[in-house]
This record gives structure tokens, C-alpha cells and sequence, in this order.
């Protein structure tokens, strides 16, 4: 049985909250990149309207390694969950939800739920070390973002 490790962080921008999730949402081929993360190939499967299915294809010194998620937008409360369905930590599930801070300012609110299947992990020292690593790609992000919108 995998075991569940939880963590939680903000990240603010300095624009607005309905831009922030324009533009986090638009899920293009460069999200990697912005994050810091090269060698990744990404396809977006359309299901519904606001419903998709995101595959990234990672290639690393080791081999390739695939992921697939769910990803379900919820705009009229500009929140999305992410949820693998594939991949090495699949039914790992993420929710985003963007507040304003101010006019020209906003918040995310991130949760994770990563489910890790190997059995001798530490959970606290595990959910430190991701929510580190989420939150610095994150501030990337942040970055990219106000030189891509002009804020």
C-alpha cells in the first residue's frame, strides 16, 4: 500500500487572479522548460470542456518515463486537480486555487497528495522535500510569468 504524504504552499504574483489561471491553466509544450526541467515532451487530450488528460514524457539519463493526468478545471472558482494516472506516483492527486491579492496581485493555494510507493520512505523528511521542490519551480514560474505578462 503506498504511503500518503501530504504538503501544502503558497506562491503570490504580482498579477491578477483571473490572469494567473488563464495562464497557468493553458497547459502549453514550455511548461517544463519554465520550471527548470528539460528533455520533456508534453501532448493535451481535450475529454470535455475543461476536462483533460495530460501526457509528459520525460527523457532522462535512465530512460523515459511517462506520465498521464487528469487534469479537471474549475474556473468560476479558478481551481483546477491535477490527478496521475500514470507514472511512478500515479493517484497522486493536486489542487490549485488562485485568490486575489488586491487588483493587480493574487494568491495560490497549493495542496499535494503524493502517494509513494516505496515503503521505507520518511514521510516528514518526503513532504519537505517536495514541497522545496513544487515551491521553487513555482517562484520559476512566478518569474516567467510577470516577464511574459509585462508586471
Amino acid at each position: 500500500m503506498p504511503l500518503q504524504v501530504r504538503y501544502h504552499f503558497t506562491q503570490r504574483f504580482a498579477v491578477s487572479a483571473q490572469k494567473v489561471f488563464e495562464w497557468c491553466t493553458d497547459f502549453g509544450p514550455n511548461d517544463h522548460a519554465l520550471m527548470g526541467e528539460v528533455g520533456v515532451e508534453r501532448q493535451v487530450t481535450s475529454i470535455a470542456d475543461g476536462t483533460m488528460i495530460l501526457k509528459d514524457i520525460f527523457h532522462t539519463a535512465t530512460g523515459v518515463v511517462e506520465k498521464e493526468k487528469l487534469v479537471q478545471l474549475y474556473p468560476d472558482q479558478l481551481a483546477w486537480v491535477s490527478t496521475h494516472l500514470t507514472g511512478p506516483n500515479k493517484y497522486s492527486q493536486f489542487l490549485y486555487r488562485i485568490s486575489a491579492d488586491g487588483k493587480e496581485a493574487s494568491i495560490l493555494d497549493f495542496t499535494g497528495l503524493h502517494l509513494d510507493y516505496q515503503e521505507d520512505a520518511d514521510i516528514k523528511l518526503l513532504a519537505q522535500k517536495l514541497c522545496l521542490e513544487d515551491a521553487a519551480a513555482w517562484k520559476l514560474l512566478a518569474r516567467a510569468m510577470k516577464k511574459e505578462l509585462g508586471k
